[in-house]
């Protein structure tokens, strides 16, 4: 049983996770990453007509990297899979991932959501600036975090209405802490109608 929310009522009530949202307003789109401490556990489900995801494989139990470093939500459609890349790049540099030999591979999975048609500048030129986002989203990472139109929630749309980043926390009974992070990007309707 849910007792109260947890301090900031932020998945970063969750001990050991940071978040870091960039965004492009000209591009009207972004990134978000969680960012944890020390290798996680993670699992996916995926639903959805169309899902766009990588690495996300590898969280199947049977396979041989059992923790992630890193996940990624980013605006863009399948462009937005470079985001990844990007936080791979900035935690390459503070020396996390996971070993193989003498190198260090940052396990970052990641998914991303369709915001092509928001009215941005997708005429961003060779490459889309997604992996830059991935970058600068890790750098700018803390337990504290702006909801709403940032990160990949930017050009998030609902049926027409402005979606975005949300996030909650609980903490049970026990103790333990539950925490969520979502970028609301729907097709239909989220008011009655």
């Amino acid at each position: 049983m849910i007792r109260r929310t947890g301090l900031r009522n932020l998945i970063t009530d969750v001990g050991g996770l940071k978040i870091g949202n960039a965004s492009s307003a000209k591009v009207k789109s972004g990134c978000t990453v969680i960012i944890c401490e020390n290798p996680a556990t993670a699992a996916v489900q995926i639903l959805g007509g169309a899902p766009g995801t990588r690495e996300t494989d590898l969280l199947e139990p049977h396979n041989t990297v059992e923790a992630i470093n890193a996940l990624v939500l980013s605006g863009g459609s399948a462009f937005g899979l470079d985001a990844a890349s990007g936080v791979q790049a900035a935690l390459r540099e503070m020396g996390v991932g996971f070993e193989v030999g003498a190198q260090k591979i940052p396990i970052v999975p990641g998914a991303i959501l369709f915001d092509m048609l928001n009215g941005g500048d997708k005429n961003w030129g060779l490459y889309p600036p997604y992996r830059e986002l991935g970058y600068e989203a890790v750098r700018s990472a803390s337990a504290d975090f702006t909801l709403g139109t940032t990160g990949a929630g930017t050009g998030a749309t609902v049926a027409g209405l402005k979606g975005g980043l949300g996030s909650a926390s609980a903490v049970l009974d026990n103790g333990t802490v539950v925490g969520a992070l979502v970028a609301v990007n729907a097709l239909g309707m989220a008011t009655g109608g």
